[in-house]
């Protein structure tokens, strides 16, 4: 048995019981604290009693569980007496000495809804402080809070906020009193002659808070008017993988497959916007109310989906998915457990020996990744085709021809698709067709070129096993407006397809390949198949961490068996249920 004491950010103060050596804290009622807010999950943390003390566990909630301010991933303990943790704006400490004593079960304690704007860690209490506290008019405190909730920002941020914004005017009025033609700048010129000129109005500027760092804000400035705002250090920081705008001041990152709020954001929505526009406008593509979506790409290959109003309701948002500056390699894989090297050993001889490989697996999963790794193994005296939609496949061969669909024009004409650019590829004598994603009739036409000579190509697909991965294309194919019956379809599949490689994502952010799986034929009206690797899981650890082991069917894929018979030396103990894995 022991105590908590929770804080609202109000100030209010409830004290709950516990007469077992847990104590959950979530939003679901389920929960003994029962905590409201758009940052607080259904089950957001656990608070347990063990020999040497009490240790708090985050879930993984994308709100974050914070002890004394600092984030915290999994299990954390023991906890000191005066320690604080902080969920949602609530912050919750345990009183050590009630341990062990006996006391009735106190109902659960039930927060109001708290929706606090992202803040920096350390003055996030602060924010909260801010919101209301449960008055005698739920409904209507509710709506308050609701209304207020995008107003609330720390006061650090919004210093930093009203310094940039205030040296951005001065900006803009001191280029046009300059009649700077900037559509004739090359890129570098007019980046410094920019910053020469923030640096020298900031110098002038007597009421500049002096408490503010100057070269900072000049900085954000800078960043705001010629690059991408405050998304140039999060492109720059590389831990960061994903970077994802809800609204101008929500921003989140995922570093090591866990999202996190991020301290930066952007002025205001004209800024988000501003960003997008100077992502697209060299790529020839446009973005406004007619054209509200947009893919595209950075220099370094970084894909980006981009959605404005009035189809995104609260404001324009970015999503930029980032690529390693250094190229992966099997060997990285291999050391990052996403796979084994006998795993890699055969799919290196399955890519050198033509078979047609289609990688499966759920958004963000490494997909791409993994289909950059194994196109290495393609052999540099062989001509391959890359058909993409935005481009992002790395292949380091001499003889690579890259291809990239268009979207319609501004009168909904001149739209080039993955569909006909796969069409197109087969009257340029590939050897290899790469296309980086099906995700409609191009599916048909991919399995035509397998089945007409063109072995060896490669492909993704999203699907979450590989059965699902050959409905998946079943589906796919019908969607090319043909009516074939699906006996056809499964043929085609069935002879087209050799292997089929499903990578996964999991919820501690680890990524591994959890099946390699072989098309066998057709039996019936079913797509036969064998699987001849697998990633057994066995629960998860004390941190959270994925717990499993890599092993092999004992099936021997028909590849091998080919290649044994041509009297080529092959080492079948890869597949034995004991070998080395």
């Amino acid at each position: 048995m022991f105590s908590i004491e929770v804080t609202s950010p109000k100030g209010q103060k409830e004290k709950v019981d516990c007469a077992i050596d847990s104590c959950s804290i979530g939003k679901g009622d389920e929960n003994l604290v029962v905590v409201r807010g758009w940052s607080v999950a259904k089950k957001h943390a656990t608070i347990r009693q063990r020999p040497d003390g009490f240790y708090v566990e985050d879930h993984g909630a994308i709100g974050g569980t914070e002890v004394n301010g600092k984030n915290i991933d999994g299990l954390h303990g023991p906890l000191k007496s005066g320690d604080v943790i902080l969920i949602g704006g609530y912050s919750i400490s345990v009183d050590q000495q009630s341990a062990g004593a006996t006391a009735p079960v106190a109902p659960p304690v039930t927060a109001p809804e708290v929706r606090t704007p992202p803040v920096q860690a350390a003055s996030r209490p602060a924010a909260a402080a801010a919101a209301a506290a449960p008055p005698p008019a739920p409904v209507k405190a509710a709506a308050e809070e609701a209304e207020a909730s995008h107003a609330v920002v720390s006061k650090a941020i919004r210093e930093i906020n009203e310094a940039r914004n205030k040296v951005h005017l001065k900006l803009i009025q001191a280029m046009d009193l300059r009649r700077l033609d900037v559509s004739r700048m090359a890129e570098q010129e007019l980046r410094d002659t920019t910053k020469a000129m923030i640096d020298e109005i900031i110098a002038n500027d007597k009421s500049f808070p002096a408490n503010l760092d100057k070269e900072r804000i000049g900085k954000l400035v800078l960043d705001e008017v010629v690059g991408l705002g405050p998304l140039e250090d999060l492109l720059s920081d590389p831990t960061v993988t994903e970077i994802m705008v809800n609204r101008y001041d929500q921003i989140y990152v995922e570093r090591k497959g866990k999202l996190t709020l991020s301290e930066i954001t952007f002025s205001g929505e004209k800024a988000v916007v501003g960003a997008i526009e100077r992502i697209v406008a060299p790529l020839g593509r446009r973005i406004d109310e007619s054209s509200p979506m947009v893919d595209a790409r950075l220099k370094d290959g970084s894909r980006v989906n981009a959605v404005i109003p009035p189809l995104a309701l609260k404001g324009a948002n970015i999503t930029i998915r980032k690529f390693s500056k250094e190229k992966l390699k099997d060997k990285d894989l291999i050391k990052f457990g996403s796979i084994t090297a006998p795993m890699m050993g055969f799919m290196e001889q399955a890519v050198l020996h033509a078979c047609n490989i289609v990688i499966s697996g759920g958004t963000g999963s490494g997909k791409t990744t993994l289909l950059n790794v194994l196109s290495n193994y393609i052999p540099d005296d062989e001509r391959i085709i890359t058909v993409e939609d935005a481009a992002e496949l790395q292949l380091s061969q001499p003889h690579i021809i890259s291809l990239e669909s268009r979207p319609p024009n501004s009168e909904g004409k001149g739209a080039v698709h993955i569909r006909d650019l796969v069409k197109n590829c087969l009257r340029m004598r590939p050897d290899r067709i790469v296309v980086g994603e099906c995700r409609g009739g191009e599916a048909l036409d991919m399995l035509q070129a397998m089945n007409t000579g063109h072995d060896g190509s490669l492909t993704t697909a999203h699907a979450n096993t590989p059965r699902d991965c050959l409905a998946r294309l079943e589906v796919m194919t019908l969607m090319s407006g043909l009516d074939l019956p699906i006996r056809a379809i499964r043929e085609q599949i069935a002879s087209a397809v050799h292997v089929i490689i499903q990578q996964s994502r999991f919820p501690d952010g680890s990524r591994k390949v959890t099946h390699i799986s072989e098309i066998t034929g057709m039996e019936g009206e079913v797509i036969q198949m064998q699987d001849i690797f697998l990633f057994k899981q066995d629960g998860y650890d004390e941190n959270g961490k994925i717990k499993g082991k890599f092993v092999a069917t004992g099936n021997i894929p028909e590849l091998y068996q080919e290649l044994q018979q041509r009297g080529i030396p092959v080492d079948l103990s890869l597949f034995k249920p004991e070998g080395r894995l």
